[in-house]
């Protein structure tokens, strides 16, 4: 399985969450998650990536649910215990390099299209209650999950007319 896909993925989130913290700024549209709320749920969405994708490695059944990654406490006590913005950008970028070693060379073919039982909700939405292989879940991190909360951090460098906001 090809990672440059998910490598990109990762270094265009972390660009995007180094320019909300160098803007000094950002703005937060109503009901959205700030940018350290975004980055701690993207750590959670990775180590429950890392986690299932270990397991198989390990020849263990695992499970896919991302529902602790909703959780405002959760996110919360993530966002301390990483030291902040900084720190998560931190741990993205190790957690990054390891689903990318994973993803790619440490897992055969077999592995990867393994099937995992998964549950995946977008908000009070569930969109996935449904076993997956476990490239799928990764491919997903790359063309759906990164891309998408990129967006959300490149929007908290805009005003509510949509402009950007300079320094």
């Amino acid at each position: 399985m090809g990672t440059a896909p998910l490598r990109h993925a990762y270094r265009a989130l972390l660009d995007a969450a180094a320019a909300v913290a160098d803007s000094g700024h950002p703005s937060k549209p109503a009901g959205e998650w700030n940018a350290d709320q975004i980055l701690a749920h993207v750590t959670l969405i990775n180590a429950a990536t890392i986690t299932a994708a270990s397991a198989v490695a390990g020849g263990a059944n695992t499970t896919y649910d991302n529902r602790i990654a909703l959780d405002t406490w959760t996110i919360e006590r993530v966002i301390a215990l990483a030291g902040g913005n900084v720190g998560l950008r931190g741990r993205i970028r190790l957690q990054g390099d390891a689903l990318c070693a994973l993803g790619g060379p440490a897992l055969s073919e077999a592995e990867l299209d393994t099937l995992v039982p998964a549950r995946l909700l977008s908000r009070d939405t569930l969109l996935v209650n449904q076993p997956l292989p476990l490239r799928d879940i990764i491919t997903g991190l790359a063309e759906v999950e990164l891309p998408g909360h990129t967006k959300q951090l490149v929007a908290l460098l805009r005003d509510g007319d949509g402009a950007e906001i300079t320094a």
